[in-house]
Order: structure tokens, then sequence, then C-alpha cells
């Protein structure tokens, strides 16, 4: 008897394991897409030129995150998707000449040659970026290339003509009045000065860099703090007047009751 019991209890554990696996399979977990496989399924569905370019840029954007990757040969990877995705997205920009989605691929060009050490490439994608913003006048992107532009030319010593294109990025900022963009500018200063061991002006430009990155902040805090006494003036304002209709209300409420 005993064996028998056994047996069953045996037979019933091994049903109820057998049924357990079952509906774990039965009962698959749904399938998590990374972002790029939701742009992937998108791009199937559109036929216009133009919004695949614009599908090519984002799933682009993806992998030029190569920076937070430590693996040599997966960055590698990312870098080649990118360039091969903004590449695909270039071509479809020009067929409808939209400049600014050409603008967007050759920085993220110049980007993706600039990390691999492929400057010739890297030059040419970032000064027909220039280009374009000069052509439509866009002064905060011609600081911004000119400045990767001089970024370029000190990784491969060429700094009298990284100076050049300081010197006009900081001119435009300043008539412009873009102390953000000034800030960048005077940080690379700081670096074109250090590649040059010139450390009492790499100092002076840090020094800049520094008080206009202050200013900005205390600017900030102080919009930020009038912001919030503005919205606090308005709700003791609306406070008040609910309080006022109250009394008023409940004041005529109290005639009609003895007049009654």
């Amino acid at each position: 008897m005993k064996k028998l019991a056994l047996l069953i209890l045996l037979s019933a554990y091994k049903f109820s394991a057998f049924s357990m696996v079952r509906d774990s399979i039965d009962q698959k977990p749904p399938v998590a897409y990374s972002p790029v496989d939701s742009l992937q399924q998108e791009l199937r569905k559109i036929t216009s030129d133009t919004s695949k370019a614009g599908i090519y840029t984002q799933i682009a954007a993806q992998y030029l995150n190569y920076d937070t990757i430590s693996n040599r040969k997966l960055k590698s990877n990312y870098q080649n998707k990118a360039l091969d995705y903004t590449m695909l997205a270039l071509h479809g920009y020009s067929k409808y000449n939209d400049t600014l989605g050409l603008r967007i691929c050759f920085n993220n060009l110049a980007k993706v040659y600039r990390s691999q050490k492929r400057y010739s490439q890297a030059k040419w994608f970032i000064l027909q970026s220039n280009t374009i913003s000069r052509s439509i006048n866009d002064v905060p992107n011609i600081i911004s290339s000119l400045t990767e532009l001089a970024g370029i030319k000190m990784e491969i010593k060429d700094y009298t003509l990284a100076k050049r294109d300081l010197n006009e990025a900081l001119k435009l900022s300043a008539v412009n009045r873009y102390p953000r963009s000034e800030s960048v500018v005077q940080q690379s200063y700081a670096l074109l000065y250090s590649h040059l061991k010139n450390y009492t002006m790499e100092a002076a430009a840090m020094k800049r860099h520094n008080f206009i990155e202050d200013s900005l902040r205390k600017g900030e805090e102080a919009q930020l703090i009038a912001k919030l006494n503005t919205q606090e003036v308005a709700q003791r304002k609306k406070k008040f007047s609910t309080i006022s209709y109250k009394k008023v209300y409940k004041t005529n409420s109290s005639k009609r009751t003895a007049s009654i």
C-alpha cells in the first residue's frame, strides 16, 4: 500500500511539473523590442523617401551613443551602423534638397569620422555643415561648426588654423551676444593653449569660461525664483478672490433668507 501511495504521489508530482512547464511554454513573455527594432518596423510601413530619411536619422541617433560603450569591437560596430544609416538619410534628404536634414547628417558624419581619426572626411563634412549654416545665416550653428572644425584641426596639430576658426567663432558670439556659445569657444581656447603649452592663456580662457557659466547659472536661478514668486502671487490672488466670493455669497444668502 505504501509503495502504491508513493507511486501515485510521484505520478501526481510529475504531472504537476509537466503542467507547469507546458503552461510556461504556452504563456510566452511578450517580446521586448529595442528602439531600433521599433523604428525598423515603422520603416517598413513608409513609402516616402523623405519620411524614410527621418527614420534613418532616428536609427542613426541610437548608434551615435557609441561614446557610452567601452567594448572596442561593439563601439566600432555602432560607429559603422551610424555611418550606414546616416548615409541612407543623406541620400533621402539630398533628393529633396532638405538643407536642415542634410546639415544634421553632415554633423553626424563629422562626429563619427573624427572619432575614427579619419580627419579628412571629418573636416569635409563639417565644412559642408558650416556652408549650409552660412547660407541661411544661422549664426549659432556657424559658431558650433567652427568650434568643431577647430577641434579637428587641433587633433592634427594645425594650431594656427584652429585659432583662426576660434577667433571667428568668438567674434560672432560677442557681436550677437551668445554667452553660452562664447563659453564653449573659451573652453576650446583653453584646450588650444594647453596644446601650445601657453598655460597663462589657458588659465585666462578657463577663467572666462567659468565666469560665463556662473553668470548663466545665476541668471537661470533668478528667472526660476521670479517664476515661482509670480505663481505664488497668482495663487494668493486666486485664494483671496475665492474667499471674497464665498463671503459675498454667504451675505446675499442670509439677506434672501431674512426677506423670506
